[in-house]
């Protein structure tokens, strides 16, 4: 992914879990991009300046599903959010107008999901939420769809691969007990990569994977010594800096595993099924034969 999909998901949209919503539409032609949050908040915005009471009140009493999401660790209440608004209250006036701009990125993404349907037919397709926080996350998914802090964004030319990597991490199948060791993370990132350059044509993670490519012996030495692990740092969402590596290289080795495995088979569409509904990593990483001389 580029920069502003790297930090975006680095920090904010990671997965929970959550995995097919039988509930969501399965036509990619119902996928409904919702921006009435966003029209809310500046009536809420525009209120400040003469409202005795808070108007941020009636933006959240009136949230959609995905601005309920978003309130927990985000949010948190109307007063927080006010005093947000207060203190940036510029850095929100620059997004004026972005509804306009998500609806024109709308009808690049439909055809992306009918991509999607090609290759994965059982997919379903979740509303995304477009809200205004307080300029402290990106977004997260719930069980209601996928929710974008709008004010966090700050460009749109990548939202259509970034609303269709996160689409594709609700068609995948959650480890059970939902703790995920490193091999596991890595290969649920590097997956939604995988596909969703299937699905676009258009490779992301650009910084990431020239990196791997250039230091992959050291790295994947790396990686196996840690691959069972619950510790994600310096591969995963976060950095120490050393060696100088950029973050999420995991989204790197997941997407180099999964693509050994799908070159390695004949039927491409069995391939992404298995690839979505994995059960068992490890035999999945001896299958896909990318790390096996480093394993010896």
């Amino acid at each position: 992914m580029n920069k502003f999909l790297f930090i975006f998901l680095s920090f904010a949209l990671l997965i929970n879990g959550y995995g097919q919503n039988n509930s969501f539409p399965k036509d990619p032609q119902e996928a409904k991009f919702i921006t009435r949050d966003i029209k809310n908040f500046w009536t809420a915005f525009d209120a400040v300046e003469y409202s005795k009471n808070n108007p941020f009140e009636n933006y959240i009493r009136n949230g959609s599903p995905g601005l309920r999401g978003f309130i927990p660790n985000r949010i948190i209440n109307a007063d927080s959010l006010l005093s947000m608004v207060q203190r940036r209250k510029q850095d929100y006036k620059k997004m004026r107008g972005i509804e306009k701009l998500i609806k024109e990125k709308e009808k690049l993404i439909k055809p992306y999901f009918y991509a999607l349907e090609y290759w994965y037919p059982y997919a379903v397709y979740p509303p995304v939420y477009f809200v205004i926080g307080r300029y402290n996350s990106g977004g997260t998914s719930t069980e209601n769809g996928l929710i974008i802090g709008a004010e966090k964004l700050t460009g749109l030319d990548h939202l259509p691969e970034l609303v269709i990597h996160e689409s594709i991490h609700f068609q995948q199948k959650w480890p059970e007990g939902g703790n995920t060791n490193l091999l596991q993370q890595s290969v649920l990132e590097g997956s939604a990569d995988f596909i969703a350059e299937l699905v676009t044509g258009i490779k992301g993670n650009l910084k990431a994977n020239n990196y791997g490519n250039k230091n992959k012996d050291e790295l994947c030495k790396e990686f196996v010594k840690r691959m069972y692990k619950d510790d994600l740092q310096d591969w995963l969402y976060g950095t120490s800096g050393k060696d100088k590596r950029p973050n999420d290289l995991g989204y790197w080795i997941g997407y180099e595993i999964v693509k050994a495995y799908f070159d390695k088979m004949e039927d491409k569409k069995l391939a992404v099924n298995r690839i979505l509904n994995i059960d068992d990593y490890k035999r999945f990483l001896k299958e896909s034969g990318y790390l096996e001389k480093y394993m010896k």
